[in-house]
């Protein structure tokens, strides 16, 4: 993943946590991690799995789009439900 693509998730996860006064170690709890594995993906220093960019757009109802950068639109895309 290039640097400015991990540099946007850092900003946006941090952002996000923040936003809804949540703590490092209460993020980690919720994606079953240590909460120093979570502060290297706030920091850029550690990749984030695909798996928890998914677990925090749901916790954060917004889209990996936006996680990613792709998009400055907050508001998720409308889910399909799955089974």
């Amino acid at each position: 993943m290039d640097i400015m693509k991990k540099e946007v998730i850092a900003i946006r996860i941090r952002a996000l946590r923040e936003d809804s006064d949540l703590t490092q170690q209460q993020v980690a709890d919720y994606l079953h991690i240590r909460q120093n594995t979570y502060c290297q993906y706030e920091t850029g220093s550690r990749q984030i799995p695909l798996e928890s960019l998914i677990a925090l757009a749901h916790f954060y109802n917004t889209s990996t789009d936006y996680l990613l950068g792709i998009t400055d639109e907050r508001k998720p895309y409308k889910r399909k439900n799955i089974k």
